[in-house]
């Protein structure tokens, strides 16, 4: 199939990759399948159905789950709010903010879990229904597991897309944490019928050691499901993606001798902590997830990273003790750095009219208080810093491009003022008179090539190079003849 053999009109094949689990591989191999695809001249487009995560892009019309914004530069395609119809934000534990379309609904946040499905389903059917006459090839993920039997009833991202949409799925599995046979056989087995017709093909993934192993077990699997074993993916520690939730990377290693140790800190709702995946790959450099006071120790850097409940994270912070570590680090003249619901954290208050964040003193670092608006900046922005000093004066004059995406609105505190200054315009990012302390609103600080350049003496591997690595991966380990099969 070519997009010049498609004819006009005629809907993409939509290919869906599930998991037995969160955490099985489902987003970086759909990344895979959208470069994959896209390679031999196809027009494809990713798709999510619902995305629950805190780390997201900005795209036109709203802001999409960063994993389906990777898949669409990995498709070649433009990133847009209908690969990602309804994104959920995490503040608490029984509640997130629902971003339909690009944009927050307050409406739909209020709503009980269960009641939304029916709601979102309109919008969440016509955007891939407007995704398929355009495209060859629709990549879709699902989520979690699709056998989650108390979610089913109101499924909005598995198997009604996939009967929806007729996908053909491959059901992949996290061999490394043992008993994948099972998932496999077990997921299998609580789909009703007609979704088990719809699965194409089981992919172990993650595995370490010797394959011809396996046997007799994948042959004994498709005896009892139909389904072939059509991957056995080795583990890939460094396929050079981020995470698409969650802090998983305990494993964070420096390449060669340790020149720079930066801390993360890793509260709750940390936010777009994607944009750190760069700092895994720049030689000399120890990225640690830091939860405890002993974790920022021994950092050169501490950084506080976006969050999606600053208020909530900084009473978190300050639980662990971490606001004292974070001080005493500054107090010695160690580097932080402050990003987006970090910078909020890093100042004097956090002032909430309007009941979106909460109510918080701050740490005091640098003289500033947040107000926390209705509207949320959600927006592509390139600014150049100004003259710096001290740990940051490397990025004196450099521009840097990134994304905004927070309620906060940021001003220096009158009386404090000359305990620092804005260093880029439209107070985007400001710094302390010692010259230690930095905050910016801007994410994707250690993405963009002139400041990791600048910071590091460094550049980290291209997109593109990435991507590829990706598509060749698969093209190496999947039984020939699967992945074109999977669209004839």
């Amino acid at each position: 199939m070519s997009s010049k053999a498609r004819a006009i009109g005629e809907p993409a094949r939509c290919v869906m990759v599930l998991g037995t689990t969160s955490g099985a591989g489902k987003s970086w191999l759909a990344t895979a399948l959208c470069r994959w695809y896209a390679r031999r001249g196809l027009k494809v487009a990713p798709f999510k159905a619902q995305n629950m995560s805190n780390n997201a892009r900005v795209v036109d019309g709203g802001e999409i789950g960063s994993a389906q914004y990777f898949q669409a530069l990995a498709a070649n395609a433009v990133p847009e709010v209908r690969m990602n119809p309804l994104l959920l934000k995490p503040e608490r534990d029984t509640h997130s903010q629902v971003v339909l379309m690009g944009q927050v609904s307050e409406a739909l946040s209020a709503l009980p879990w269960r009641g939304r499905s029916e709601r979102v389903w309109p919008e969440i059917s016509a955007a891939l229904d407007e995704l398929r006459p355009e495209n060859d090839v629709v990549v879709i993920e699902g989520a979690g597991s699709p056998a989650e039997i108390n979610l089913m009833a109101s499924d909005i991202v598995n198997m009604r897309i996939a009967r929806h949409a007729q996908a053909r799925c491959l059901l992949a599995t996290d061999i490394d944490r043992g008993g994948a046979f099972a998932h496999l056989y077990g997921t299998w087995a609580l789909l009703p019928e007609p979704d088990r017709a719809l699965l194409r093909g089981f992919v172990l993934n993650k595995f370490r050691g010797d394959a011809s192993l396996l046997a007799p077990a994948p042959q004994q699997l498709q005896e009892l499901t139909g389904v072939p074993t059509v991957a056995t993916l080795p583990m890939w520690w460094q396929h050079g993606l981020p995470e698409e939730d969650g802090v998983f990377d305990d494993r964070s290693r420096a390449g060669g001798a340790v020149t720079r140790t930066v801390a993360v800190v890793a509260y709750p709702r940390i936010s777009n902590l994607d944009e750190f995946q760069a700092l895994k790959n720049v030689p000399g450099v120890r990225l640690v997830w830091a939860r405890t006071p002993a974790d920022v120790a021994a950092a050169d850097w501490i950084v506080l990273p976006g969050s999606k409940h600053t208020s909530g994270d900084l009473a978190w912070l300050r639980a662990q003790g971490l606001d004292r570590a974070v001080a005493a680090h500054a107090e010695r003249g160690g580097a932080v750095l402050g990003i987006c619901g970090g910078l909020q954290m890093l100042g004097e208050a956090l002032v909430d009219p309007h009941g979106i964040d909460g109510n918080a003193p701050g740490l005091g670092l640098l003289p500033l208080v947040t107000v926390f608006e209705r509207e949320k900046t959600v927006r592509h922005r390139t600014a150049g810093f100004s003259e710096l000093t001290g740990a940051w004066s490397p990025l004196s004059g450099v521009a840097v491009g990134g994304y905004e995406i927070h309620h906060g609105q940021t001003a220096e505190h009158p009386q404090l003022a000359h305990d620092g200054r804005a260093v880029m315009p439209d107070g985007l990012a400001w710094q302390n008179a010692r010259g230690n302390v930095l905050g910016i609103y801007l994410h994707g600080l250690f993405e963009d090539p002139g400041a990791l350049h600048a910071l590091f003496g460094a550049s980290a591997p291209t997109l593109e190079s990435t991507f590829d690595g990706l598509a060749d991966f698969i093209d190496t380990h999947f039984e020939p003849g699967v992945l074109a099969g999977l669209i004839a």
